[in-house]
């Protein structure tokens, strides 16, 4: 390809204009490049309601990485369309020799890229993507065997054996300027023109954009060293926050590890871990596909769950009567946010505590999460209802008062969520109904009129629970 052709970077989940991988390889090609967004209808129309977190947060992002691209002498044009109709549309009206996009891994993303790729050939265009999502993608990492691990523990050793600087350098953008084009064919659309109407995301005060990754990344590496010993307790300051930055690429994941790796502290050892977490079920999601709507072990598709749609409605609104539960649901529905001890605790209460289908609360989540992630939202429902990889033993059920007085001792984070048990005394805050009548009119709560009663009662649920499973091992555990 000669130097002096131009070409068009498609930016997706990757909204930076930093260490870049699509970005850095077409600036190494081409004199020319230029850049594009595609507020995808596909996706936006699917939405259930138009005032979306996510919508915001991207446009909001978006805007930046225009800003950032004019300050490099370049522009970005922002679309609205069908992204596999716009994106060979737009390459055709530029005379650009290729496309360049960083890999997508989801099922949806995949058929869209390829109805992009059969487009654009027949014009005599090609599409080229790089790794810049994960660290070690699809069959980079695999057995001795030569077979995808299905084991989170052998798959992280694997990962960080292989791991060396090579796979964290960064691809550099800025010294590369020049060629980008600083042309744009119309102003960035409004949010409202989009049909989306402004959240509580600034309310929530959710830094945006790379510069908000950045932000939030310099302060946590000043504590990610006490990573190990914060991170399960949701009243405490322990987690990144970047998860929807890592969800929708504001922030490069190998500056993320980079940093992880080199610290050397308990803490930070234990981050990359979660990190190396994503990059497993970005690998089971590639190699198993299926697992979007079935089971990873296919022998747990014989389980019957309970079709209880009050209960489901419970759960979703906060209404179970297990605080710990009830607060976390109250954060996400207004947040978008849930500490991620607290979605192991929601979870295991919807399958196995209500005995519902782990796909009703992995499809809530993906509708109410700001750092929804397909791989990863799938992996931690399977994880919970113990139908995935390296999943929960489907014999040990999550205790959700016991996880209540373990990460929230004091009840510091349910009465921040729920005020209605604010003067319920800590011996109580984590199964009020224990009170008695007097404790109840003392703290101002009267269980079934000021906060419900529980929904189920945990150790008959439990029995349920391991009859269920039974159906899967054909005898209960000793």
């Amino acid at each position: 390809m000669p130097f002096d052709s131009a070409a068009l970077v498609w930016f997706r989940r990757d909204l930076r204009a930093h260490d870049h991988a699509a970005l850095h390889a077409a600036l190494k090609a081409h004199g020319r490049v230029h850049c594009a967004f595609v507020f995808d209808t596909e996706i936006l129309d699917a939405l259930p309601t138009r005032t979306d977190r996510r919508v915001e947060f991207i446009w909001e992002s978006v805007r930046e990485l225009a800003d950032t691209l004019a300050g490099l002498g370049g522009a970005l044009h922002v679309l609205h369309g069908k992204a596999r109709e716009e994106i060979p549309r737009l390459a055709a009206r530029l005379r650009v020799h290729a496309v360049y996009a960083n890999h997508d891994y989801e099922p949806q993303a995949i058929a869209r890229d390829a109805a992009v790729v059969a487009t654009l050939q027949a014009m005599g265009i090609a599409l080229h993507t790089r790794k810049d999502q994960v660290i070690f993608e699809k069959s980079e990492v695999l057995t001795q065997s030569g077979t995808p691990f299905s084991v989170f523990t052998p798959y992280k050793n694997a990962w960080l054996a292989k791991l060396e600087p090579f796979y964290v350098k960064p691809y550099p953008v800025e010294g590369f300027a020049g060629q980008l084009s600083p042309d744009a064919l119309a102003p960035m659309p409004t949010l409202e023109s989009l049909g989306f109407a402004r959240t509580n995301l600034a309310e929530l005060a959710i830094p945006t954009g790379a510069s908000g990754a950045r932000a939030l990344l310099d302060e946590f590496s000043g504590r990610m060293g006490e990573y190990h010993q914060r991170r399960d307790f949701p009243a405490l300051k322990g987690p990144s926050y970047l998860s929807v930055h890592l969800r929708f690429g504001t922030v490069s994941i190998r500056e993320l590890v980079s940093r992880a790796w080199r610290s050397r502290t308990a803490g930070a050892a234990v981050w990359l871990s979660e990190l190396v977490w994503r990059d497993f079920y970005f690998m089971i999601l590639a190699h198993h596909p299926r697992v979007e709507r079935q089971a990873f072990r296919p022998e747990y598709e014989a389980i019957r769950w309970d079709d209880r749609d009050d209960w489901y409605a419970a759960w979703c609104e906060a209404r179970t009567g297990y605080p710990i539960v009830d607060a976390a649901m109250r954060q996400l529905n207004r947040s978008g946010y849930m500490h991620n001890r607290l979605r192991m605790i929601v979870a295991s209460f919807l399958t196995k505590d209500l005995g519902l289908d782990w796909r009703r609360g992995e499809a809530y989540f993906a509708q109410h999460l700001n750092d929804f992630d397909l791989a990863a939202n799938n992996g931690g429902w399977q994880w919970a209802a113990s139908t995935g990889c390296d999943a929960q033993p489907w014999f040990r059920i999550f205790n959700p008062v016991a996880q209540s007085e373990r990460f929230d001792a004091g009840g510091r984070f349910i009465r921040r969520y729920l005020p209605e048990l604010a003067r319920v005394p800590d011996k109580f805050i984590h199964a009020p109904w224990k009170m008695g009548p007097i404790e109840q009119q003392a703290a101002g709560c009267m269980i079934g009129r000021d906060y419900p009663a529980p929904l189920v009662d945990h150790a008959e649920a439990r029995l349920r629970t391991l009859e269920r499973y039974a159906v899967v091992k054909k005898k209960k555990p000793d």
